[in-house]
């Protein structure tokens, strides 16, 4: 028998066939030296009626990021059966170890759930979990909405965003449903690393996916959080699972088409940005500097936009290390809202 053929150590407390509002746990087996037959649980709610499509939602994919799990906690306390017409799996801290801690990846084994799949069932802790939504989740779902934001190291633009895929049918699908959500910008990505993660994953199994960038800094706002809520409920209402016409507004479209939008830090020391979020800029303009601060007198490096567009992204603590993403410069699309 193959590691993929072994059954997921990991179980599910609810059923998700069962009409109605369930509430319960991903139980993942976890023994440690203060609970030698403990788990690792993971809060899931599964509501369903009848027959229709699956939405899976999905937060805290890096514990870090709050956006998520405000809106997904909230939507499983209120979320009615008689109020859909399918299924609805939420679960607002797939890495549940990591969310906890407040920490990007899971303090038991430093796991990076975003870069984990298909995972293991006898790997470790974070891999079991990839594994279990690979091979157990992902496979009931018609459309998939994971949210982020930029943890304690970012700071974004809001917006929804798909990837430019193969597969134009599917990719037009999935940007619909970045329409649908409505956020105050809309991305189309192309990954600079795609290799393990949970996006990857479902697009490959030809899913409806949605992916979020709500901001960041290791917080959350009223503002963002309102577009998460709103953004979620969008999207139900898209996919034919709640009644209703989704409640949008315009959104900007942007584009990350190549590795010319990231500037990476080459030096350590001092950030300063040199232009704000959103705002627009020119290949050449000096976009944030970098002061070294081991001694007074030294010039900053400059570093410069390769490409125009506005500014979607900063590194977010004043001090940075060689290696970090410093910004992100987004094109701008012509297309408006009303066109897709």
């Amino acid at each position: 028998m193959t590691p993929l053929q072994r059954p997921s150590p990991i179980s599910a407390s609810i059923d998700f066939d069962a009409d109605g509002v369930q509430h319960g746990f991903l139980r993942l087996p976890y023994s440690r030296d203060d609970s030698a037959w403990g788990s690792v649980m993971i809060p899931i709610t599964v509501v369903k009626r009848g027959d229709g499509p699956t939405a899976l939602l999905t937060g805290g994919n890096h514990g870090d990021e709050y956006e998520g799990p405000v809106a997904l906690f909230d939507l499983a306390r209120r979320l009615r059966a008689d109020a859909v017409q399918g299924r609805v799996i939420i679960v607002p801290a797939m890495n549940y170890p990591a969310f906890r801690a407040g920490t990007r990846t899971s303090p038991i084994d430093r796991g990076n759930l975003n870069r984990s799949f298909p995972g293991r069932p006898d790997g470790t802790v974070t891999e079991k979990i990839a594994d279990y939504f690979q091979r157990t989740l992902l496979p009931l779902a018609d459309i998939v909405l994971d949210f982020h934001s930029g943890g304690r190291t970012l700071d974004f633009l809001p917006y929804a965003a798909a990837h430019e895929l193969p597969d134009k049918e599917q990719e037009k699908r999935c940007f619909d449903a970045v329409a649908a959500f409505s956020a105050p910008y809309s991305m189309r990505m192309i990954e600079i690393d795609a290799v393990g993660m949970y996006d990857t994953a479902a697009e490959a199994m030809g899913k409806v996916f949605v992916t979020t960038e709500l901001s960041g800094g290791g917080t959350s706002s009223a503002r963002t959080v309102g577009i998460a809520k709103r953004g979620v409920m969008n999207v139900l209402k898209h996919a034919g699972i709640v009644a209703g016409v989704p409640e949008t507004s315009p959104t900007r479209w942007l584009d990350m088409p190549s590795s010319d939008c990231f500037r990476f830090a080459e030096d350590d020391g001092l950030v300063e940005s040199c232009v704000d979020l959103g705002d627009v800029v020119h290949v050449g303009d000096v976009i944030a500097r970098i002061h070294p601060v081991g001694r007074t007198g030294q010039a900053p490096a400059e570093y410069r936009a390769a490409l125009d567009g506005v500014l979607a992204a900063r590194h977010f603590p004043g001090l940075i290390k060689t290696g970090d993403c410093l910004a992100v410069v987004a094109t701008v699309e012509e297309k408006t809202e009303s066109e897709n």
